[in-house]
């Protein structure tokens, strides 16, 4: 909605307190650095109202580019693309799943005591609370920003759902999948304590036997080893389960390789997306939003944790100013069109009653002008002050009337 009765800047600091804190709070913040006191559902309003604005100019803008597909800019050399979902309170007492994806720069390689470990820069977030589908689409207005289709090489760091590879699919179908290793060491785990029992010495000392050796040596050795316990432990459910699992996914499970190019074997850039950009703000104690206005809210977080908020402000206001004119221009075309009193009362008035009342007769040669009407006041009488008004006692006053018999006495 537009600023309304505030000032541009104070509503572009309400909007942003709101999107960073809980509405009573941004209100009592407002009131504390500007002086301007606001409630706790004027400051939601406004957020919200500012959130859906940023929401339909990005909507906009993927129509844009499906119609005109114009050039994506430049991508990097080596591209983190990452997605995962993050779960948020609905009113109601229901859950839903908010999707996120994380987009970054992939830097050179560095030795972390003793290790390689691989770093990523300049995330940048799109989050919405969609199905998978249409997050897809709609996820095409910061993919295209980032040059996802120009990147040199893409490495898309999952945890290995369904609804992510199609993702991947949609954006950059040539991407190297890579199944994030710690949601693969959760599945040795498992099989870990399911054989040797949880927290003792042999699982522990087990696991991480496991976990060296696919990092080092790949998945072949690992899956070996799974293969000889199923021989020994045949009704093992969690055994088999696994086994089926990584079997499924051991294109993507070739750390070494990955390791070897430079690329990232974690998702945690986008676990701690869901952090930042969600669970931060939409997870608080005792919240519960409308379904509404989760997306709204994602929209005001993803630019505050992109840092473009100068940069997305001024859309926001056009947007907001443009969609509020929309509904008063719908408004108006809804109400329905006023009654003309003028048929009414001319049947209930013909006009032969009326023109004997109102007639007025007109102006003629041998009559000359019409008679004043019957309510015309008579012309004023001169008027002349009394013989005892205080005006007669003033000397001008008595030159004039004095009368002429004591003139002639005088003379």
């Amino acid at each position: 909605m537009a600023p309304g009765h505030l000032t541009p800047h104070v509503y572009e600091s309400l909007v942003d307190l709101g999107t960073w804190m809980p509405f009573a709070k941004a209100a009592q913040e407002l009131k504390r650095l500007l002086g301007v006191t606001v409630s706790e559902p004027t400051a939601r309003r406004y957020a919200e109202g500012a959130g859906a604005a940023y929401e339909g100019v990005q909507s906009a803008e993927v129509v844009r580019i499906e119609k005109m597909l114009p050039e994506a800019p430049a991508g990097p050399a080596k591209q983190l693309l990452s997605v995962d979902g993050a779960m948020v309170p609905l009113v109601g007492g229901e859950w839903a799943e908010v999707k996120t994806l994380v987009l970054g720069e992939i830097q050179a390689p560095v030795k972390k005591k003793g290790q390689v470990a691989v770093h990523t820069a300049a995330l940048s977030y799109f989050s919405r609370l969609t199905d998978a589908t249409t997050f897809g689409r709609l996820a095409l207005v910061e993919t295209h920003r980032r040059g996802v289709e120009n990147a040199h090489l893409v490495a898309a760091v999952t945890d290995g759902a369904e609804w992510e590879q199609g993702f991947i699919d949609f954006h950059r179908p040539d991407a190297v999948r890579i199944l994030d290793f710690a949601h693969a060491a959760e599945h040795l785990s498992a099989v870990g304590e399911a054989i040797w029992g949880q927290g003792t010495p042999a699982t522990a000392q087990w696991f991480e036997q496991q976990l060296t050796v696919l990092k080092q040596q790949g998945p072949g050795a690992m899956l070996a080893e799974l293969h000889a316990l199923q021989q020994t432990h045949p009704s093992l459910d969690v055994l088999t389960s696994t086994l089926a699992y990584l079997e499924k996914r051991q294109k993507q499970i070739q750390y070494p390789d990955y390791l070897a190019q430079g690329l990232p074997i974690g998702s945690g850039a986008v676990e701690s997306g869901n952090k930042l950009v969600v669970e931060a703000r939409l997870k608080g104690a005792g919240m519960h939003w409308a379904r509404s206005h989760v997306n709204p809210m994602l929209a005001l977080r993803n630019i505050a944790c992109n840092d473009r908020w100068t940069e997305a402000w001024p859309t926001i206001v056009a947007h907001a100013r443009y969609q509020a004119a929309q509904r008063q221009r719908q408004r108006r075309q809804q109400r329905p069109p006023l009654p003309n009193p003028l048929p009414a009362f001319a049947a209930q008035h013909p006009p032969a009653v009326l023109a004997p009342a109102l007639a007025i007769p007109l102006p003629s040669a041998s009559t000359g002008s019409p008679p004043c009407p019957a309510t015309t006041k008579p012309p004023a009488l001169p008027h002349r002050p009394a013989a005892n008004h205080p005006w007669r006692c003033s000397p001008i006053g008595k030159a004039i009337y004095q009368s002429s018999s004591k003139t002639t006495a005088k003379n």
